[in-house]
């Protein structure tokens, strides 16, 4: 019982970790802040962790094994290109509406990791990158995707998804479900009508 108490704690100090960090930066955010947040003591907080660096290391990389596990998967189903990038843009957005201080904090604050893990880090974010733009590299090969610049298309829906975590809120007149249907929508299909 004491283990899942520790455990828990753990989990609630590196939420409102991210959610600081995402308010003030990593840099401006202090350990005696998150104590208050989480009604501890900042000593009483490294019971159940040992740094706040330990916190923006757990939070960077939750967020990229997350993109890299569910790029993987994607990868290995039979589905077309087309649906494996827009599975990977409901993946971006489903992520941001559920964690967005997470996400936040890992495109924010991640040059703040402390070497070797700001080189695993980047590598990291490189690979993913890598693997995403294989797939559009693929899907214009098969004939599924207009013949555009790789890298234009890539950093476009990357750029296209970021704004998520900064706007969205419930009660914006759009639910989640129908914010990833308009996007995908928008960075698919464009404005114009296909009939015309």
């Amino acid at each position: 019982m004491a283990k899942k108490t520790k455990s828990n704690k753990r989990q609630i100090i590196l939420e409102e970790a991210a959610k600081l960090f995402k308010a003030r930066g990593f840099s401006g955010a202090s350990m005696r802040e998150l104590g208050a947040q989480v009604g501890m003591e900042a000593a009483s907080m490294y019971n159940h962790i040992s740094s706040k660096d330990e916190l923006l290391d757990h939070i960077c990389f939750h967020v990229s094994d997350t993109y890299i596990s569910q790029l993987a998967e994607i990868e290995r189903t039979e589905a077309s290109y087309v649906d494996k990038i827009k599975a990977l843009i409901r993946l971006h957005i489903r992520l941001m509406v559920e964690d967005g201080a997470a996400v936040s904090v890992a495109n924010n604050d991640w040059k703040y990791l402390p070497e070797p893990r700001l080189t695993e880090f980047k590598e990291a974010r490189k690979n993913y990158e890598k693997g995403f733009a294989a797939l559009i590299e693929q899907g214009i090969e098969a004939g599924e995707l207009q013949p555009v610049n790789v890298s234009v298309a890539l950093f476009t829906i990357l750029s296209a998804v970021r704004w998520v975590e900064l706007w969205y809120r419930p009660g914006r007149g759009v639910t989640a479900e129908e914010l990833e249907e308009n996007i995908i929508t928008m960075l698919l299909s464009g404005l114009r009508k296909q009939d015309l």
